[in-house]
């Protein structure tokens, strides 16, 4: 066939934008979607003239589809991932791609057992500021690099109710918020020695704030004994717009990248070179879409960038973050990762490198 026979899990405002890009995709047949809300899932399967539940059990037990766009939240839906890749159907996972290492290691195997593809949609590395960071860095541009820092300011965002709750959300403003970020990093960077991390919430009460997910991150990292790096996240409702930046500062330049941005500067701060690019979100939601289906429909000519098992990198910087902010010691990602047992390849979109 050269077309995928799809299905969309969980109706909101991302999975909207990857519903209406992928219908004008002609890779993509959308055959159905599915949401806990039965007005909704029948409104949004009206306007794609498709079939409509309210139930993920019945829509992947009495379809075929070949792939599932998945936006539902994990606690929701995670059961049914399963059951869809043992019926031999393709995932492609907003981010993040689990709750928890262990749970994203346990998709990873289970992709390779039933021969599927499991792909996490990270635009970051489609974006224009991005790749531009990507290729001056793989080219040398930049030399004897000792610093390394993220800004996430997660924006004036409305959050649900599940996010609030670890056991539901597996995690706040690093996972949930921070993850395109953390991916930008981890594709650039070697995967840190040492991460030390300290987390907090807005709750008033000391006991409250066990009991719900971060809104604030503070997360330092170790590249070797000469480039240091950190994250600095924060999410607060009404609160000014989102904003994720990285800075790279080597031995004579600084670059400054973000989805439409990137500049190089001279080691005294002045702009050598500055870009800014007119794409939206569509735009890249677009390249990854099309970047999924070709990865499937002609895997020998096309490779998925982005697969779950390159995105354990991210997942075992996030798991070490927490467990210090935990123990209040340094953590190593490189431990956590061996526990896998694989040796995920960073791939990038061909026409980008």
């Amino acid at each position: 066939m050269d077309y995928l026979r799809t299905a969309v899990l969980g109706i909101d405002d991302a999975s909207c934008l990857l519903l209406e890009t992928a219908s004008k995709i002609p890779h993509f047949q959308i055959q159905a979607v599915a949401d806990k809300d039965t007005k909704l899932a029948e409104k949004i399967a009206a306007e794609y003239h498709c079939t409509a539940y309210d139930d993920y059990r019945q829509l992947i037990i009495q379809n075929q589809f070949d792939c599932l766009l998945v936006a539902a939240g994990m606690h929701n839906c995670d059961e049914y991932i399963r059951m869809a890749m043992k019926k031999k159907c393709n995932i492609l996972k907003l981010s993040p791609p689990a709750r928890n290492f262990e749970e994203a290691a346990e998709f990873v195997r289970l992709a390779e057992n039933e021969n599927v593809k499991f792909a996490v949609a990270n635009p970051g590395r489609f974006s224009a500021g991005f790749t531009a960071l990507h290729q001056f860095i793989q080219q040398g541009g930049i030399e004897q690099i000792f610093l390394i820092t993220a800004v996430c300011a997660a924006g004036n965002q409305n959050f649900a109710p599940w996010e609030t709750d670890p056991r539901l959300s597996g995690g706040g403003v690093l996972l949930r918020n921070s993850y395109q970020l953390i991916d930008q990093l981890m594709c650039n960077f070697e995967i840190p020695q040492h991460v030390y991390c300290l987390t907090t919430n807005q709750a008033t009460d000391k006991k409250q704030r066990l009991y719900l997910t971060e809104d604030i991150a503070v997360v330092t990292l170790k590249f070797s004994d000469t480039c240091f790096g950190s994250l600095l996240a924060s999410r607060q409702t009404g609160i000014g717009t989102e904003k994720q930046i990285i800075k790279v500062y080597g031995k004579d330049k600084i670059l400054t990248a973000g989805n439409k941005q990137f500049s190089v500067c001279n080691g005294m701060g002045q702009i050598c070179e500055q870009y800014n690019y007119d794409e939206n979100s569509s735009d890249c939601t677009k390249k990854v879409l099309e970047n999924f289906a070709l990865g499937i429909l002609m895997p020998d000519k096309n490779r998925i960038c982005s697969s779950a098992g390159e995105n354990l990198r991210n997942m075992a910087l996030i798991e070490s973050a927490y467990l210090s902010a935990r123990t209040g010691m340094p953590e190593e990602p490189a431990r956590i990762l061996r526990m896998a047992q694989v040796e995920p390849t960073i791939i990038w979109p061909a026409g980008n490198r």
